[in-house]
């Protein structure tokens, strides 16, 4: 059955960020609790409260909730109105279908000053004569009862012929109260019945053997397939059987329907559990012990042959964030096995490797799981880094060389050979000058060819 705890009333306080201490208003309905607890402790600010449709069968422990104004105990156990005064701030109480029987434990309701608005309808109470009257004549601050409103006049009535009322209503009590009696004698007298019934229940849930071979395994299912039919039909017959026997409507059968309800859901997980438990038996070596590659965890990985320092690596791809507590590595000469949260992953490897001298490591960055193998036949060379050699002597002698080169030779202008600009003369005109015109000289034929003509008509050359 379910209880009042804190995680419970944070689940429900959804719309307050999950804060409890300053909820102002929550919901509890349909929880199948018991018990009122812890709430006037951790809830002081509470204004609204909803518990229908529970199994609490007693007021409590919301004496201190100053500033609640609406409690709804509907569809719940309780058979007296009680505990209520602390309820300073209290103008609705809801009361609905409940196994009220002593009406004058609403007198426990007149400290309540505030309190305009109850319902009582459902309850073996309301079914007095001279019920409403009494209601009314004895909490003279209610406006409405049961939905309807208390006229000034109907007051007026029942103040008058209270003491009339009142008589009767304690004979009906009387003798609600020596039924109610019987009715708790007759449960208590069925409760051994009951307890048989389960211990036969019980009987029937055995869990079969398991076994490594495969043989053992399908006779193992078949006993199992038998226990189930022979539960379901008991169960079947135990449910019709309960659910069309005759029953009175009290706080003890509305107790019995839900533990019987409960009853049905755990054989229903347990059934449920025992199917997903016989699973068929994982070889990992055969029968000739051949080594298999299995993955049940179903990781990625790679293989690496690093060949420079002779040796297997393995990254396998593991959660990240899983605990490294829950990996079991095992190498072999000829395989490497990882078992990862129960389940294993296998791998053979290409060659011989030496298991002594293997490692295995996470990284910090991915998660990875990392087993280094080194293999049989080699030696496994440390990787040492290469010191860097001293300088020549020729670069030494090149040192003073380049540093004059890298130094930066600077110009300076000596300021005594400085000349100031003339501004007058930066843009000089250009001058023309008169060219006299030479002759051109004439061409004088040479006297010494004896066969050269002179003809004027043609040019001279030039």
């Amino acid at each position: 059955m379910g209880r009042i705890t804190e995680d419970l009333i944070r689940r429900n306080a959804e719309h307050n960020d999950c804060i409890i201490f300053s909820l102002e208003e929550l919901s509890l309905h349909q929880q199948e609790i018991e018990r009122l607890e812890h709430i006037d402790k951790w809830c002081r600010d509470l204004k609204i409260l909803y518990l229908q449709n529970n199994l609490i069968g007693k007021i409590e422990n919301v004496s201190k909730l100053k500033k609640l104004e609406y409690l709804n105990l509907a569809l719940n156990n309780i058979e007296k109105i009680e505990n209520l005064e602390g309820c300073e701030g209290l103008t609705k109480l809801d009361l609905t279908v409940n196994f009220i029987g002593e009406l004058s434990s609403i007198k426990t309701l007149q400290p309540n000053i505030h309190l305009k608005e109850l319902f009582l309808m459902g309850n073996p109470c309301a079914d007095f004569d001279g019920y409403r009257q009494f209601v009314v004549a004895t909490l003279q601050q209610l406006k409405w009862l049961d939905g309807k409103e208390i006229e000034r006049s109907e007051r007026i009535q029942a103040l008058q012929n209270f003491p009339v009322i009142e008589q009767q209503i304690r004979e009906q009590e009387k003798a609600y109260c020596l039924r109610r009696a019987k009715d708790k004698e007759e449960a208590l007298k069925n409760l051994p019945e009951e307890d048989k019934n389960e211990a036969e229940g019980r009987s029937y849930e055995g869990q079969s053997p398991f076994s490594v071979e495969s043989k053992d395994h399908v006779q193992a299912l078949e006993v199992q397939e038998g226990e189930c039919n022979q539960k379901k039909f008991k169960d079947s017959e135990d449910d019709f059987e309960f659910w069309n026997k005759p029953s009175l409507f009290t706080p003890e059968s509305r107790l019995e329907t839900l533990r019987h309800m409960e009853k049905q859901r755990k054989d229903q997980e347990k059934l449920s559990e025992k199917k997903k438990k016989v699973k068929p038996p994982r070889i990992l070596i055969t029968k000739d012990g051949k080594a298999l590659n299995v993955n049940d965890p179903k990781l990625d990985f790679s293989l690496k042959d690093d060949e420079k320092h002779n040796q297997f690596i393995l990254d396998l791809a593991v959660y990240r964030y899983m605990d490294t507590s829950l990996i079991d590595v095992d190498v072999q000469p000829m395989y490497v096995r990882v078992m990862v949260k129960g389940k294993p992953f296998q791998l053979v490897l290409p060659a011989e490797v030496k298991p002594d001298s293997s490692s295995a490591k996470r990284s910090q960055t991915t998660g990875h799981l990392v087993i280094c193998m080194p293999k049989v036949d080699g030696i496994i060379t440390g990787w040492r880094p290469t010191s860097k050699s001293g300088k020549s002597t020729v670069d030494s002698r090149r040192e003073p060389t380049n540093q004059r080169s890298k130094q930066i030779e600077k110009l300076e202008v000596d300021p005594s050979k400085r000349s100031i600009p003339d501004v007058a003369n930066i843009v000089q005109e250009k001058k023309h000058r008169l060219q006299r015109v030479r002759a051109e000289p004439k061409i004088i034929p040479s006297e010494e060819n004896p066969d050269f003509e002179d003809n004027p008509e043609v040019p001279p050359l030039i």
